[in-house]
C-alpha cells in the first residue's frame, strides 16, 4: 500500500448544513443541491461530506454518536493566519474549543468544531516546510 491518503469524509447530521458551513470557509464544489455526498477538492485529495447514518452502514460500523477518535488539522504559514482561519470558522458558525495560542510544542495553533463538531486543528508549525500551495514537507 502507497502511504497516501486520497479522500477524507465526514458523517454529518445535515448535510446542507455543513455544507453551508464549508462553502462559507471558502471550500468549493461541483455537487448539485440534491446529491447526497459532497465532495470539495483539498490540494490533491478530496474532502467530502456523506450522511452520518450513510457511511456507517458504508463503513460497516456501528455509529456510537460520539466523537470518532479524529482530528482534522489545517497548516498554515503564520500565527496571525491561525487566529483568521478561527475568526472565519467561528463567523461560517463554528465554536471555537480554543483560540490561537502558543503551543508547548514551539508552534501556534487554535481549535474550532464543526457544525457536527468535528475537531479541526489549525496550526502554524515553524518545524516543517509548507510549499506556497499549502503541500506541507516533513524535515527528514
Amino acid at each position: 500500500m502507497t502511504p497516501r491518503v486520497s479522500v477524507i469524509t465526514l458523517g454529518v447530521r445535515d448535510l446542507a448544513k455543513s455544507r453551508g458551513f464549508y462553502e462559507a470557509l471558502g471550500w468549493r464544489t461541483t455537487a448539485a443541491a440534491d446529491d447526497d455526498v459532497v465532495f470539495f477538492q483539498s490540494g490533491g485529495m478530496v474532502f467530502a461530506l456523506w450522511g452520518r447514518d450513510q457511511l456507517a452502514e458504508d463503513s460497516c460500523v456501528a455509529d456510537s454518536g460520539g466523537w470518532g477518535g479524529v482530528t482534522l488539522a489545517h497548516n498554515v504559514g503564520s500565527p496571525a493566519e491561525v487566529d483568521d482561519v478561527i475568526a472565519a470558522a467561528e463567523q461560517a458558525g463554528a465554536i471555537v474549543g480554543r483560540r490561537g495560542a502558543e503551543t508547548f510544542w514551539g508552534g501556534y495553533s487554535g481549535v474550532f468544531l464543526d457544525p457536527d463538531g468535528h475537531p479541526w486543528e489549525v496550526a502554524h508549525n515553524p518545524f516543517w516546510t509548507q510549499s506556497a500551495s499549502g503541500d506541507i514537507t516533513l524535515p527528514s
